[in-house]
């Protein structure tokens, strides 16, 4: 199972690596007021995904922290250990019984 876990590493990167090797040509992103940025095609994808994933993680940052404020209030109180004995040198000294009384 590890082996093909690892075969199929091999294929997505090498996928990815022909991919990037197949588009260097240049590509130019036209943006507004006549802004233009030329660049290799593969870099143009990868900062259009990088983007994508930036905003998809920013659009879900406050439903995570609200339900990671409900798991907490909702998570119960931790309880306090028991006291821990006290040593013998602090223990009230027992006298023998007395005999013959």
């Amino acid at each position: 199972m590890r082996l093909l876990l690892w075969l199929f590493r091999a294929f997505v990167f090498f996928t990815l690596f022909a991919f990037a090797l197949n588009n260097q040509q240049n590509a130019t992103v036209r943006w507004f007021f006549g802004a233009e940025w030329q660049a290799p095609m593969v870099i143009v994808v990868l900062a259009a995904f990088a983007a994508g994933a930036a905003v998809g993680v920013l659009a879900m940052l406050p439903s995570w922290w609200r339900e990671r404020r409900k798991a907490r209030l909702q998570a119960p109180a931790p309880v306090a250990p028991a006291p821990a004995p006290a040593p013998a040198s602090e223990l009230p000294l027992e006298h023998p019984p007395r005999e013959g009384l």
